[in-house]
């Protein structure tokens, strides 16, 4: 989980991931978003492979990215659910006012 939070430390990588959710972009394409160079993004690519947020495949002579959604959510949740968060369902309305009373 720690080299998941690692890679969402970034602002640059949260928004990779951002755009990845909208579907499949190579490595050409993502960095026109940016205004970095070319091996600053190749590092923050690796940071996030690293991490398992991203999968890579070479189609031809470019590289297309693939958000691993899964990995993301199962690492929020884990996160919330270490501090107790999420683990029994959100009170409705009705039954605070029930136990008020």
């Amino acid at each position: 989980m720690s080299r998941v939070f690692r890679a969402l430390s970034d602002p640059t990588r949260r928004r990779v991931l951002q755009l990845l959710r909208a579907g499949p972009m190579s490595a050409g394409d993502l960095c026109l978003h940016f205004d970095v160079s070319k091996p600053t993004m190749s590092a923050h690519f690796s940071v996030l492979r690293e991490a398992d947020l991203v999968h890579a495949e070479k189609v031809g002579k470019s590289i297309l990215y693939h958000l691993k959604l899964s990995v993301l959510e199962e690492a929020l949740l884990g996160f919330a659910q270490s501090f107790g968060l999420g683990v029994e369902p959100p009170a409705v309305a009705s039954d605070i006012v029930e136990t008020q009373r």
